[in-house]
C-alpha cells in the first residue's frame, strides 16, 4: 500500500517537471555582430581576376585622338613613298648662262635613253627679284647658283653615264671623282626658295656705301646707307644738315649709289 502511494507520488512530480517552461538561451549582441561580419558579402564585391583583366584592358581613344593616330600613320607612310631608296639630289657644273640649254638637253637625253626611272626632275635653281634700273622696277628672273644645276636622280653607272656625258655639263660636285648628293634638308631649303612668291628687291648698295638723293625734297643730297628693309623696299641714310647727320627714310627708287 506504501509502495503504491510512492509510485504514484513520483509520478506527479514527474509530469510538474515536464510542464515546466525551459529557460531560453539568448546570445549576446556583439557574438551575433561578429558573426554577421565573418559571414556578410558585399555587394559590390568582385573576384580577383575579373579586377586583374580590368586594369590590364588598355584604354580606349577618343574619335579625335584615334583620327590623329591615323592621319599620323598616314603621312608617315606617304613620306615613305616619296622618295625612293637610293634616290638624291646631285649638283652638276656647266658653263655660266648655258643652264636652262643643258637641262634642255639633259630631258631629251633621259628620255631617248630610257633612264626616266632613275633620273627624276633637272632643275636650274632661280628666283624672282626686283630690279631697279633708270628709275623703274622690273621683276626678272634670276639664277641662285650660276654654273650650277640639280638632279634628282638614283646614281648608277648607267645614270651616271647619261648626265656626265650631256653636251655643256662639265662634271658633278663631289670630293675627287665620287659625287656627293646633297642633304635633304638643303635640296629642301633650295626648293622652297623656288617657290616663294613675292620677288626680292634687288639694290646697287649696302650699309655703309655713298648715296645720292635722285628723287623728292632731298634731291641731290649726298648720304650714307644706313640701313635696309628689303621687305618694304625702304632704305635709311644719313643725310648732313648744317653739320649734322639725320636719319632720313626713302624708298630704294629715291636713291642711287655713287
Amino acid at each position: 500500500m506504501v509502495e503504491g502511494q510512492e509510485l504514484v507520488q513520483e509520478e506527479t512530480q514527474l509530469e510538474e517537471e515536464l510542464e515546466e517552461p525551459r529557460p531560453e538561451i539568448e546570445e549576446s549582441e556583439p557574438e551575433q555582430e561578429a558573426l554577421n561580419e565573418d559571414f556578410s558579402v558585399e555587394p559590390d564585391a568582385q573576384e580577383p581576376s575579373a579586377v586583374i583583366d580590368e586594369e590590364a584592358e588598355e584604354p580606349e581613344l577618343s574619335e579625335e585622338q584615334a583620327e590623329e593616330h591615323m592621319e599620323e600613320d598616314q603621312q608617315a607612310s606617304e613620306v615613305g613613298d616619296e622618295r625612293q631608296e637610293g634616290q638624291y639630289w646631285y649638283v652638276i657644273h656647266s658653263y655660266s648662262g648655258y643652264e636652262n640649254k643643258v637641262k634642255k638637253n639633259l630631258g631629251s637625253r633621259i628620255e631617248s635613253m630610257g633612264m626616266e626611272d632613275f633620273i627624276f626632275q633637272v632643275v636650274v635653281p632661280t628666283e624672282e627679284v626686283v630690279e631697279l634700273r633708270d628709275g623703274r622696277r622690273r621683276t626678272v628672273e634670276q639664277r641662285i647658283f650660276p654654273g650650277y644645276i640639280l638632279v634628282d636622280m638614283i646614281m648608277t653607272d648607267e645614270s651616271w653615264f647619261v648626265v656626265r656625258n650631256t653636251p655643256g655639263v662639265t662634271g658633278f660636285v663631289g670630293s675627287g671623282t665620287e659625287p656627293t648628293p646633297l642633304r635633304q634638308e638643303e635640296a629642301d631649303k633650295i626648293l622652297k626658295r623656288m617657290e616663294e612668291e613675292a620677288p626680292k628687291v634687288k639694290v646697287s648698295f649696302r650699309v655703309g656705301d655713298a648715296v645720292r638723293v635722285v628723287d623728292g625734297p632731298f634731291t641731290d643730297f649726298l648720304g650714307t646707307v644706313d640701313s635696309l628693309n628689303l621687305e618694304k623696299g625702304k632704305v635709311r641714310i644719313l643725310v648732313s644738315f648744317f653739320g649734322r647727320e639725320t636719319p632720313v627714310e626713302l624708298d630704294f627708287l629715291q636713291v642711287k649709289g655713287e
